[in-house]
């Protein structure tokens, strides 16, 4: 193929987030993270096995090309998203879990954490923050 994907594979949109076909539970997302390019596959399996740890009852989907987590369905509270440097996890709610993870958004209570190549998640913090989120209200989605 001239575009130099496998033929069968997933697209890539902008910043190289694999286009998955909606879906609810563990194949969606096992499909999203086996699409993600390069570094970017090893971040989301992280990602995925420390919230499955961390909350063994959580619920899985794949909704506008983003894996997302919850506790009651369609309601979640971590979601990620590949961009061209780093991979973006969200924490809808992430304002009130503590310490607040570092980066802002628009939304007053959507905070994120981004991961570059390179980086090592601190997977104690990052299962904290998992467990304070899965704690609070989901947001519908």
């Amino acid at each position: 193929m001239s575009d130099n994907r496998r033929p069968g594979a997933p697209v890539l949109l902008s910043g190289g987030n694999p286009q998955v076909p909606k879906g609810y539970g563990e194949e969606p997302v096992r499909a999203y993270i086996a699409a993600m390019p390069g570094w970017k596959q090893a971040v989301g399996q992280s990602i995925d096995d420390i919230v499955s740890r961390t909350v063994p009852t959580v619920l899985k989907a794949v909704k506008w090309n983003t894996p997302l987590y919850g506790m009651e369905e369609n309601h979640y509270f971590l979601g990620y998203h590949c961009f061209d440097r780093y991979v973006k996890v969200t924490f809808m709610r992430g304002a009130e879990i503590d310490p607040i993870p570092p980066v802002g958004s628009k939304q007053p209570h959507v905070r994120y954490f981004h991961v570059h190549e390179g980086d090592e998640i601190d997977e104690a913090q990052f299962a904290d923050w998992v467990r304070q989120a899965s704690r609070l209200p989901g947001e519908k989605m």
